[in-house]
């Protein structure tokens, strides 16, 4: 919801707010990475039970998510291996934060909370997997309550105002909530589409 909102104006944004971002050519692939890692280290800051931390590491490495496209733009150096790169770390991102809180629960004896955690393990992966399978049969799938900005941002406030808990009961309804949606619009799309081919070959000669 946040990027298909905001999508077409981040740009200008960080351009203005953060000029100095580029003034020398930088690799936006070495910044993924970088985000990446960092956001793995919040993920082994929440196994620890240092939700603090955990969740001012989510926010810098999401600050390296955010500016990396737009640096690659600026540049004009998007590649689709870029694409591919930012996608599958962040889908990586994902699961080790998920799986670090579900860590420190298990650590102190909460199985509700790891079964919580797997649940919304669960419905994060979905919500990406069924995007890109549907997106392989229909143009687009632009739909969705939560998606991955909110996911995050949602953990990274949890960890830092103590209410981990709160946040994984809102990232596990709102993202299983968003598979639904896209469940959904897949079905009515590719209806669509096979009316269409129908269609198409009835006319034929």
């Amino acid at each position: 919801m946040i990027k298909e909102k905001f999508g077409d104006r981040l740009d200008d944004w960080i351009h203005a707010a953060l000029p100095f971002l580029f003034r020398r050519k930088v690799d936006p692939n070495l910044l993924t990475v970088v985000g990446a890692l960092i956001s793995l280290l919040a993920a082994a800051a929440f196994a620890a039970g240092w939700f603090v931390i955990g969740g001012v590491g989510i926010l810098a490495g999401g600050f390296f998510d955010l500016i990396d496209g737009v640096v690659a733009r600026h540049h004009g150096t998007t590649t689709r291996f870029g694409a591919f790169l930012d996608s599958t770390l962040d889908r990586l991102v994902d699961m080790a934060l998920l799986l670090g809180i579900a860590l420190h629960f298990a650590r102190v004896g909460r199985p509700e909370v790891v079964l919580l955690a797997g649940v919304a393990l669960i419905a994060c992966v979905l919500v990406s997997y069924s995007k890109a399978c549907a997106e392989q049969y229909v143009p687009e799938i632009k739909v969705g309550i939560m998606e991955r900005g909110e996911r995050v941002g949602l953990l990274a406030v949890g960890g830092i105002l103590g209410m981990v808990v709160p946040a994984l009961w809102v990232v596990a309804i709102g993202s299983s909530v968003t598979v639904i949606q896209r469940f959904d619009r897949a079905y009515k799309e590719m209806q669509k589409a096979d009316a269409a081919d129908r269609a198409g070959l009835g006319e034929q000669p």
